[in-house]
């Protein structure tokens, strides 16, 4: 056996899970949960934290700390937009770990799983007039709203009724719209299924709406964990985005 065959072997690469941040505190422990829960998932590969704005570590943080190693970031993020098409590949660039981005959480089956899962929980029974909206955050990037249209239609397969999305900031329809277009269609039993990773002013603002039950956000859910560890392996297969 030579020396070679004694060296060590390189780990897998980092998993970075990169968070947006908010000022409520909810959030933050919410996907302090959701690492924990990937960790139990996948023993020995290292999972780390970095937010985009308003909480630490910050993303840029979090990277420095790597070192020159390699990682995979994968946005907590439910479409496409700015974030992540911009924000997190600019601060993977200039951090000296070699990185690549992971495609956001949605549009995928999981996803819609997470959405299912927390409307049971809130109460949802199938109702004749039945319906839901699927409140996101929103966004100007029509690849996103894409992409929320896209896990509407998902969510709408598993519960059998109209689901619509709308948005609490930068696009149309709002929720209050929403809820009055579905009226028009004579669906009078609507639900509010919380398309948000954890809660916050938006997850908040938005539930305030519902006529019947809403929805608590995605959360540390298991096919939430699962989705992630999907992008990261994902994401090692496909170089879906490399930063040098």
């Amino acid at each position: 056996m030579t020396a070679t065959d004694l060296s060590p072997r390189p780990g897998p690469p980092a998993l970075v899970l990169v968070a947006h941040g908010s000022r409520d505190p909810r959030a933050l422990s919410t996907v302090r949960a959701l690492m924990d829960r990937v960790r139990e998932l996948r023993p020995g590969l290292p999972v780390h934290l970095g937010h985009i704005e308003l909480n630490e570590p910050l993303l840029p943080d979090a990277l420095a700390a790597l070192g020159d190693a390699e990682a995979v970031l994968v946005p907590l993020l439910l479409s496409r937009g700015y974030h992540v098409k911009q924000d997190i590949p600019e601060m993977a660039a200039a951090s000296p770990a070699r990185t690549r981005v992971a495609a956001p959480l949605g549009p995928h089956p999981l996803l819609a799983d997470t959405l299912h899962a927390r409307l049971l929980e809130a109460g949802w029974r199938p109702r004749p007039a039945g319906a839901v909206v699927l409140a996101a955050a929103g966004s100007r990037d029509p690849e996103s709203r894409l992409d929320t249209h896209r896990t509407a239609r998902l969510l709408a397969e598993r519960l059998g009724v109209p689901v619509v999305p709308a948005y609490a900031s930068a696009a149309t329809p709002t929720v209050e719209e929403a809820l009055t277009a579905l009226r028009a269609r004579g669906r009078h039993r609507i639900a509010i299924a919380s398309c948000f990773t954890a809660p916050g002013r938006f997850a908040t603002e938005c539930a305030a709406h519902a006529p019947w039950i809403a929805a608590a956000p995605l959360g540390a859910h298991d096919a939430m964990a699962d989705l992630i560890l999907h992008r990261y392996t994902e994401s090692l297969t496909t170089r879906v985005t490399a930063a040098a």
